[in-house]
């Protein structure tokens, strides 16, 4: 299975290769806290971005290890990817920018990102 997500404008759009989770992260860093991010974390062989990226702009901050990428045309953040710590590239899909996933009923696992 797979799903589909974009940012508010739908300019940036992408496919995620994997099932709908039943959990995400919600963290409490100062970024994720902001835009009210709840992540599902995929890898790069399962993320495939199909429009927007040239409007995409990257913010990083902290350790500057993870690209926060937002669409410059609405502001939304649907995605950010980074290095996983054996280094492989993976992204952290914002399930707010997935229409089909039910917020509702996803297991939350609190990550405490503020003191990370």
């Amino acid at each position: 299975m797979s799903y589909q997500g974009s940012c508010q404008c739908s300019a940036v759009t992408f496919t995620v290769n994997a099932d709908l989770p039943k959990q995400a992260v919600s963290c409490n860093c100062s970024i994720c806290r902001r835009n009210g991010s709840l992540l599902t974390f995929v890898p790069e062989a399962q993320f495939e971005l199909h429009s927007g990226s040239e409007l995409l702009n990257t913010y990083e901050f902290n350790k500057h290890k993870i690209q926060h990428q937002f669409c410059q045309r609405c502001g939304i953040q649907s995605f950010s990817s980074g290095l996983l710590p054996d280094g492989t590239r993976s992204y952290a899909v914002n399930l707010r920018c997935v229409p089909e996933a039910d917020l509702d009923a996803l297991e939350l696992q609190h990550f405490d990102g503020a003191s990370a």
